[in-house]
């Protein structure tokens, strides 16, 4: 099987645009859609996020459209579900792939998502330099907070997320992520 590059990428893009689409080992990897409740943990996730870094102009926060063009051999694009980058590594935005990792990213599981792929996927982040990569499970209600170093912090409601090697002082209370119930 022919190996596939950003470019086969891009021009499938551009005749499915509404399609979400990685390359990973030289594959396309179609992204189907991820059912409600991840994609609301995720705009909320995204949501605090971007509410405190934007007004500090601490840097870029993305969501799962916004690709990235690994620095690895097979040239992956990949896109998590919530990505921040700081602003003095991308002081500008870019129409295309941003050519570099963020420095935060977070999955989050959906139904159809394998732990073990969301994993891999956010252990590749942090060897090509993502610096904390949060694996959330709404099932669950657990966030798993990974770094390179090999310490993976679980995190349950009731607990707060910090990152403050990369945003001192903000904090994310694990239950203010889950979907609402309206009873």
């Amino acid at each position: 099987m022919p190996s596939l590059t950003v470019k086969d990428l891009e021009n499938l893009q551009a005749e499915h645009p509404d399609y979400q689409l990685e390359l990973v080992g030289g594959e396309i990897i179609v992204m189907s859609p991820s059912g409600l409740e991840s994609e609301e943990v995720a705009i909320e996730i995204a949501a605090q996020l971007r509410n405190w870094v934007r007004p500090r102009k601490l840097g870029r926060v993305s969501g799962s459209g916004g690709g990235f063009r690994l620095p690895n051999p097979d040239g992956d694009i990949r896109a998590p579900d919530v990505s921040f980058i700081l602003a003095e590594r991308l002081p500008h935005t870019t129409e295309d792939y941003a050519e570099l990792v963020p420095d935060l990213m977070f999955e989050v599981k959906s139904k159809t998502d394998s732990l073990a792929k969301l994993r891999q996927k956010i252990h590749q982040f942090l060897e090509l330099g993502t610096r904390v990569g949060v694996l959330v499970d709404p099932r669950t209600r657990t966030m798993e907070v990974n770094r390179l170093n090999g310490d993976r912090i679980l995190l349950r409601d009731g607990d707060v997320l910090e990152v403050p090697e990369l945003l001192t002082g903000w904090e994310l209370p694990v239950v203010e992520v889950w979907a609402p119930e309206f009873d």
